[in-house]
């Protein structure tokens, strides 16, 4: 079987959790570790800048077990449930819902009206709108447009298996219940795409707007979307 270690994803360099990704291990094991991670070792602590007046969108809730970096700011209106790490210099924009098992790098835009859950985000990640980001790794510099989903659930509930014809069965079982994918460094993810459970995309790779993508995606490579349309005359309407 083909073995997909971190390094082939993520420049360990761009993230100071790199113990969640040992070269032994395939780079999604770290989906099934992140909460046992957070509780050994996070301490909470708010070194930021949490803003709580003039701006639109009333408070920001921040749990107990948070830990924020220094230079990073805090919007009105932001969710921080925790456990969950955020590093320096980010901003955490009205709307943002930080749920459980949550890191994030430096850097980072996480964006209005976006959900992470379980998940690890290496420095400057562009997450900035509309976006599902669930037991998901996302490497340096990964961005998602607006309305990109990343989905992390079966519907039959079954556990998520990456297809890969050339393996035999024609799939990798993960032994996860629950997991999205695992973006490279420098991937770019157009606006309104899916994502779903158990997908790999190589460095630098990028999916086209409204794209619909599931399983290995090599690195360097674009998934283009090519959409029919026809150009009528209006008819007339009376009234």
């Amino acid at each position: 079987m083909s073995f997909f270690p971190p390094s082939d994803y993520l420049d360990l360099s761009h993230t100071i959790h790199g113990q969640l990704f040992p070269e032994s291990e395939p780079v999604w094991a770290a989906v099934g570790k992140i909460k046992a991670y957070l509780a050994d070792t996070l301490k909470p602590g708010n070194h930021g800048r949490v803003v709580h007046e003039g701006k639109p969108g009333g408070a920001a809730f921040i749990g107990e077990n948070v830990f924020i970096d220094e230079g990073t700011t805090i919007m009105p209106g932001a969710i921080i449930l925790g456990p969950a790490w955020i590093g320096k210099n980010c901003t955490i924009v009205p709307g943002a819902y930080i749920r459980e098992n949550v890191i994030i790098g430096d850097h980072c835009i996480v964006g209005n009206s976006s959900e992470f859950k379980n998940c690890v985000l290496f420095d400057r990640c562009e997450i900035p709108h509309f976006n599902y980001v669930g037991d998901s790794i996302l490497g340096y510099k990964a961005h998602l447009g607006a309305g990109a989903i990343l989905s992390n659930w079966r519907l039959d509930h079954a556990k998520i298996t990456i297809p890969a014809p050339d393996q035999p069965g024609g799939r990798i079982e993960t032994g996860l219940e629950k997991f999205g994918a695992v973006l490279g460094d420098n991937v770019d993810v157009g606006s309104n795409s899916v994502i779903s459970p158990g997908s790999l995309l190589g460095r630098r790779s990028l999916l086209y707007p409204g794209a619909h993508w599931r399983g290995i995606l090599p690195e360097d490579r674009i998934v283009k979307v090519r959409q029919q349309t026809q150009l009528v005359e209006r008819r007339a309407v009376n009234g």
